[in-house]
């Protein structure tokens, strides 16, 4: 098939306003043509180059850095300044680029904004600006806006309010969009609802670039939200909208009060548990063990655990089990112990939690070693789960004695520590391997180093939400996808599991590479897109064979455009 031809665009900018224009700046790249249309003669050097030459110079550039600290810093840099290079660049080294514009790096980033920013991008919707958000939205620079991710910067990654710098995470989120399933890079748009901050480090630093006051909460954070909302909803009807680190007593409750009305959804919780369930259905495949043999162990019991507990309990009803039978394999752990009905752990619980409280009979024959609450090693010595997952926030929640007590019970267990960043998870693969004698099958949230299995180096797979949420986002635009049910989610896990190269070899691993992220996005989109047609959830009317060329089109290619001047009406 032949290459496309390069876009044509218009533009009336010439000089240094074209030149200032990351959309459409080609830096080395405009041609001698352009650079006479453009009047930019002398404003750069004579030699042309291509967009391969000009990677490899970025990249060279990008390893000759000290720090991956540095490196995010020069690849925000470059997104800010020219686009279609920046993307070049993750496009076709996104393994190497991933853990550098998000996780882990993303979060030094976040704690290091107000310190690093340098230019304007996206929108920062302050409280007490609170009556101009739609004056605001109705700028003509966002007519093309298809995908918003927005949070409020409460709960980043594991490090918790990082206030106006939480605004890190819509950008990385929105550039994986774009690296990762093709998004346009002109219809992405980050939002941060500055509703203050109850960091104080945010607060007594001179140079916080944020709203500086004490966060807004009850009746007047729900107004605010309300008053987003609908704005967008006016601004935006086919709009996407992911919410993205809301804290936990937020996150559940806003996604319960919008879903239903909107395309949006919460990566936090549905992205995670989608990516979990995805990686479990292909872990049996390995273990062989039916899924519905399967307990689960949910260390952190929060949004993101809950959620993933919710989407593995829906697999195993549509896998056989009763929604009864299926309540009864969970086993929640958090700060204060198994979720267990009269427990201290089980007052003040959101409503989202209680469907995983156990009953107090289950544990009546238990000899738990603290009076006042069940450990995570009380739970693998006699519930004996079969599957650990972790999204506490917490550096070693996964004890050795507790992974121990669980490989004593169980032939291959199946351990997914997916705190982010690094620094957070609850344990490393390679001590997992360790304490299991090489038998635990393990996913992480963030990278690690390489680990030895059958004498060679084997990379663990990174159960990351971007093998999930840019799928799922590029159905929903290309579609006008309505809403967002947890169907949708559960075809992306499925989708996910079917093209796990384990199996067929397993020995291999549970994921494919990251390298191989877009062909995954694309399943994932496809896989939501047929789910969404068979749900009546479409904007618009499609047959099937469709679906597919609708999703096709819609993926963008960091190729230049050729540039040509328009004199001003």
């Amino acid at each position: 098939m032949p290459a496309p031809l390069p876009l044509s665009i218009e533009t009336e900018l010439r000089e240094f306003e074209v030149l200032s224009n990351p959309l459409l700046n080609k830096g080395t790249a405009f041609t001698e043509a352009e650079r006479d249309e453009l009047h930019l003669h002398g404003f750069l050097p004579p030699s042309i180059q291509t967009l391969e030459e000009q990677v490899a110079r970025r990249l060279e550039a990008l390893r000759a850095l000290g720090s991956d600290l540095d490196r995010y810093v020069m690849l925000r840099d470059l997104q800010d300044s020219n686009e279609t290079l920046f993307y070049a660049l993750l496009t076709q080294n996104i393994e190497e680029m991933l853990p550098l514009i998000y996780t882990p790096t993303v979060g030094a980033g976040c704690q290091r904004f107000s310190h690093l920013y340098r230019r304007p991008r996206g929108l920062f919707l302050s409280y007490p600006y609170k009556h101009l958000i739609r004056q605001i939205l109705a700028h003509p620079h966002f007519d093309a806006v298809e995908a918003i991710v927005v949070t409020d910067g409460e709960r980043i990654l594991g490090l918790g309010d990082q206030g106006a710098g939480g605004m890190g995470i819509p950008i990385g989120k929105l550039a994986l969009y774009v690296a990762c399933s093709g998004l346009n890079p002109r219809t992405t748009l980050p939002i941060m609802l500055d509703v203050g901050t109850d960091n104080p480090d945010c607060l007594a630093d001179p140079l916080y670039v944020g709203w500086r006051h004490q966060r807004v909460r009850g009746a007047e954070y729900d107004a605010f939200i309300e008053e987003f909302v609908s704005a967008v909803r006016e601004r935006w009807p086919h709009v996407l909208l992911q919410w993205e680190d809301f804290a936990k007593h937020n996150a559940n409750r806003l996604l319960g009060t919008y879903r239903d009305d909107l395309c949006t959804f919460n990566d936090d919780i549905q992205g995670t548990a989608a990516v979990a369930t995805g990686t479990l259905l292909a872990a049996i495949n390995v273990t062989g063990v039916a899924l519905t043999e399967q307990r689960i162990a949910v260390v952190g019991a929060g949004s993101a655990g809950c959620g993933i507990a919710a989407l593995i309990h829906r697999a195993l009803v549509e896998a056989g089990l009763s929604p009864a039978e299926a309540d009864r394999r969970f086993w929640l752990v958090d700060r204060q112990g198994l979720l267990v009905e009269g427990m201290p752990s089980a007052v003040g619980l959101e409503s989202f939690q209680q469907r995983f409280v156990q009953p107090a009979g289950a544990i009546a024959d238990w000899s738990p070693r603290n009076s006042d609450r069940i450990d995570l090693f009380d739970v693998m010595r006699h519930a004996r789960p079969t599957v650990l997952i972790g999204v506490s926030g917490q550096r070693g929640a996964f004890t050795e004695e507790a992974v121990r007590e669980m490989a004593r019970h169980v032939a291959q267990p199946v351990i997914f520590p997916l705190s982010n960043p690094t620094a957070n998870s609850e344990a490393r693969p390679a001590d997992l391997l360790a304490w299991t004698a090489g038998r635990a099958i393990v996913g992480t949230g963030s990278p690690f180093e390489p680990v030895e299995r059958d004498g060679r180096p084997y990379k663990i797979d990174q159960t990351n939400n971007s093998y999930i949420f840019p799928g799922v986002g590029l159905a929903a635009v290309a579609l006008k996808i309505r809403t967002i049910p947890d169907s949708l989610f559960m075809a992306a896990a499925k989708a996910l599991a079917a093209i796990s190269p384990a199996r067929a070899n397993p020995r291999g691993n549970l994921l494919p590479p990251v390298s191989d992220l877009r062909r995954v996005s694309y399943s994932v989109a496809l896989a939501v897109g047929l789910r969404a047609f068979h749900e009546g959830l479409l904007g618009e009317s499609m047959t099937l064979d469709q679906i597919e060329a609708c999703i096709r089109a819609h993926v963008w290619e960091p190729r230049y455009p050729i540039l040509r001047h328009v004199a001003p009406d």
